[in-house]
């Protein structure tokens, strides 16, 4: 993980999704052509990483197979890193999509089920790459169906705790280790800002933060705006989310996303 974070106090993910149902981009980055160049046009807008998803995550998305992931997401990394010296990350969940993205030229596994499908944990520890686990309740075609908690903030933060000691006792280092809360997965309006409030309880864990709230329903809901036009609220957020300590933030809009970051460190390294 020192290889991606070091030298940096904040890093800009920059969202790839190669599928056509996303919520956001969805069908936008199907072919490989138009993949590259959206990650090539993040890069040069300052993104430390270009993050790679196969396989939607929005609330109801139906499930997708291993085969077509891999059709989906390998050629674009294998491209990317054929112009690029760029980190990518594997947005999956699925061990042999770990495996062969990883060989095509991936960096880092970004895991929303946090490595508990089967054989998931192995691989990365296998594969020797730095991995994000992220806290979801349920699965993407359900989680949004009254997601409960009996304290929002200390279930996270006890999921998270359990799955860092899985990787830790799987091998994992600790220095290759991200912790995500999961914003909008499997939670209310009031969870995701209890979660953003508290956001100091996840950063004293010890192991760097990554937030992804970029252009989500809870910014709709606060706003009463559609996606296209969320990009004050997600900039809002990123920007609280820095100041509590989150180390990576996940993002669609990257050169507004970038400029906020310049502006929030040079508040933090005032004297």
């Amino acid at each position: 993980m020192q290889n991606i974070l070091s030298g940096k106090q904040i890093l800009v993910m920059g969202v790839l999704n190669v599928t056509p149902d996303s919520f956001s981009d969805g069908g936008q980055y199907t072919s490989v052509d138009a993949a590259v160049n959206q990650a090539l046009k993040m890069q040069r807008a300052g993104a430390d990483i270009i993050d790679i998803g196969g396989e939607s995550t929005r609330p109801g998305a139906p499930a997708v197979s291993v085969e077509e992931e891999i059709k989906r997401v390998v050629p674009v990394i294998r491209a990317i890193r054929a112009q690029s010296e760029i980190k990518i990350s594997v947005d999956t969940s699925k061990p042999e999509v770990m495996r062969q993205a990883v060989a095509a030229g991936a960096n880092l596994i970004n895991d929303v089920r946090a490595l508990t499908e089967k054989g998931a944990l192995q691989t990365v520890a296998a594969l020797g790459v730095p991995v994000c686990l992220m806290h979801m309740q349920g699965n993407p075609d359900s989680m949004q169906n009254d997601p409960r908690y009996v304290s929002v903030v200390e279930d996270v933060l006890r999921y998270l705790q359990q799955q860092v000691k899985r990787c830790l006792s799987a091998g994992i280092k600790e220095d290759q280790i991200w912790l995500d809360p999961g914003f909008g997965f499997g939670k209310t309006l009031a969870h995701n800002l209890s979660l953003l409030k508290h956001m100091q309880r996840f950063v004293e864990m010890g192991y760097p933060v990554l937030v992804g709230m970029s252009r989500k329903s809870m910014i709709g809901e606060i706003l009463d705006v559609p996606v296209e036009a969320r990009l004050t609220g997600s900039l809002a957020l990123v920007n609280i989310a820095m100041m509590s300590g989150a180390r990576i933030v996940r993002v669609h809009d990257v050169k507004e996303t970038v400029q906020t970051v310049k502006i929030c460190l040079a508040v933090l390294d005032a004297k």
